[in-house]
C-alpha cells in the first residue's frame, strides 16, 4: 500500500519544530497497520532546486532529509519505522520486499527526484510498481499534479488497482466543500482575506465574490485596494500592476468588499523608532504593519453576523508581537460565535497564527493546506490530487 502523506514539517538543525502534519496522518496509517497492510509512505519536504549548482542541490537535500520524520513517526506509532535513504532504487526495492504485514517504510523526500514536480512517467512507474493500492492523504499537496500525487494513482487506475483518499483528505474535502457549495442556512457567508499580495489571491477573490455576502480584506494586500481608491499608502507594499484590477474589483463588488479604515504604521519594517495609528492616509516614510483598532471593531461587527466564515491570511505582521492585535481581534470575534457559525481557517500563516494564539479549537476546521484550500475555493472544489482519485 503506497500512501502519499504530507510530512512537510518545519525543521531546524535536523529537529522537528512542529509535528502536527505527522500527527494528522496517523488515523489513516494506523488503520492500514491494523488491517495488516505493508505501508509504504512518501512525502516531499521543503524545496530542492535541481537547476542550481550541484553543491547547492546537495545542501538542499541535506537540509530537507526526512530521516528525523521517520524517527518521530516511529515514536508516535509505538513501532519501528523503516527508512529508505533515497526515494527510489535498489535500496527501496529491497526494503519493500522485506516488509511484513503491519510494518511501515518511509521513503526519502520525493523532491530528491527532479522528475517529481514534472510528473515524469518513469518516476511514477517506479513508485507504482511498489504497490497494489494507493491512498492520497496529503491534502497540502493535492493541488499539485506531481508524480507522487497524480502520476502514480493515474497509472494504478489504468491497471484497475484500488486508489482512495485517506481520512485527512476526506475531512478537508468535506469541510471545504461546504464553503464552495453554500447552503441558504450558512448565510451570511463572510470571507476574510489577508496576506501580502493581491496577485496571489485574484482567483480566490473572483470566486468568493460569487459565493460570499461580504469579503473583509486586511493585511498588506489591502494597501493595493487603498491606493486604487486614491489614498496615500506611504511605503506600504503595493502592487502597482494590480491597481486597475483592484479598481474594477471594487466597482463590480456591489459593496461586498470591506476595507480597513485605519492602520498601525511604523517608520521601518524592522528597527522602527516610531509607531502610530492613522486613518486611511499613510504618511510618507511610513508603512502599514497591522489593521488599526477601528478596523478591528468594524471587522468584528461584520463577523458577528456570520453563519459561515472562510479565513485565509493574517491581518498584519503577526510574527512581530507589536503587530498581532488585528489578527488576534479576528480570532476573538470568530471564537465568540461558537457553534452558531461554521468557521474554516484556510491553512498557511493564518493557521499558524490561530495555533500560536490558542484559538485552534475555536474553529470548526483548520486546514492543513494553505495553497490547496485556496485552490479548492478558486476551482469550485476541484484539485488534481483529489480529482484523479474520484
Amino acid at each position: 500500500m503506497l500512501v502519499r502523506v504530507d510530512f512537510n514539517v518545519p525543521l531546524k538543525g535536523g529537529a522537528i519544530r512542529d509535528d502536527n502534519r505527522i500527527v494528522q496522518a496517523l488515523p489513516t496509517i494506523k488503520t492500514l497497520i491494523k488491517q495488516g497492510a505493508k505501508v509504504i509512505l512518501c512525502s516531499h519536504l521543503g524545496k530542492v532546486k535541481h537547476k542550481e549548482a550541484p553543491e547547492v542541490v546537495a545542501e538542499q537535500k541535506k537540509k530537507n532529509d526526512l530521516a528525523p520524520v521517520a524517527k518521530r513517526l516511529g515514536e508516535l506509532l509505538g513501532q519501528n519505522v523503516k527508512f529508505a535513504s533515497l526515494p527510489r532504487g535498489e535500496e527501496v526495492n529491497q526494503l519493500v520486499s522485506s516488509l511484513n504485514d503491519g510494518e511501515v517504510l518511509l521513503l526519502q523526500n520525493t523532491r530528491y527526484e527532479p522528475g517529481e514536480e514534472k510528473n515524469k512517467e518513469d518516476l511514477a512507474m517506479d513508485w507504482a510498481k511498489l504497490a497494489d493500492a494507493y491512498v492520497m492523504d496529503a491534502f497540502g499537496s493535492a493541488h499539485r499534479a506531481h508524480a507522487s500525487t497524480y502520476g502514480v494513482p493515474a497509472l494504478l487506475k489504468k491497471e484497475n488497482k484500488p486508489v482512495a483518499i485517506g481520512y485527512l483528505v476526506k475531512k478537508e474535502v468535506d469541510n471545504l466543500m461546504r464553503c464552495v457549495e453554500v447552503k441558504p442556512t450558512d448565510r451570511p457567508y463572510i470571507a476574510i482575506l489577508g496576506g501580502l499580495k493581491v496577485s496571489d489571491k485574484i482567483k480566490v477573490i473572483e470566486s468568493l465574490l460569487k459565493k460570499c455576502d461580504k469579503i473583509l480584506i486586511g493585511g498588506a494586500m489591502a494597501f493595493t485596494f487603498q491606493k486604487a481608491l486614491g489614498h496615500q499608502t506611504g511605503n506600504s507594499p503595493v502592487e502597482d500592476e494590480q491597481l486597475e484590477y483592484a479598481r474594477n474589483c471594487l466597482k463590480n463588488a456591489n459593496g461586498k468588499i470591506v476595507l480597513p479604515v485605519d492602520a498601525v504604521v511604523t517608520n521601518a519594517f524592522e528597527g522602527w523608532t516610531d509607531k502610530k495609528t492613522v486613518e486611511l492616509e499613510v504618511p510618507a516614510g511610513y508603512q502599514g504593519m497591522d489593521i488599526g483598532p477601528k478596523t478591528a471593531e468594524l471587522f468584528a461587527s461584520e463577523i458577528a453576523k456570520a453563519k459561515m466564515i472562510f479565513w485565509n491570511g493574517p491581518m498584519g505582521v503577526f510574527e512581530q508581537k507589536d503587530f498581532q492585535a488585528g489578527t488576534k481581534a479576528v480570532c476573538e470575534a470568530i471564537a465568540k460565535l461558537g457553534n452558531n457559525c461554521f468557521s474554516v481557517c484556510g491553512g498557511g500563516d493564518s493557521a499558524a497564527a490561530v495555533k500560536e494564539f490558542g484559538y485552534k479549537d475555536k474553529f470548526a476546521h483548520v486546514s492543513t493546506g494553505g495553497g490547496a484550500s485556496l485552490e479548492m475555493i478558486e476551482n469550485d472544489g476541484h484539485l488534481p490530487g483529489v480529482d484523479i482519485i474520484k
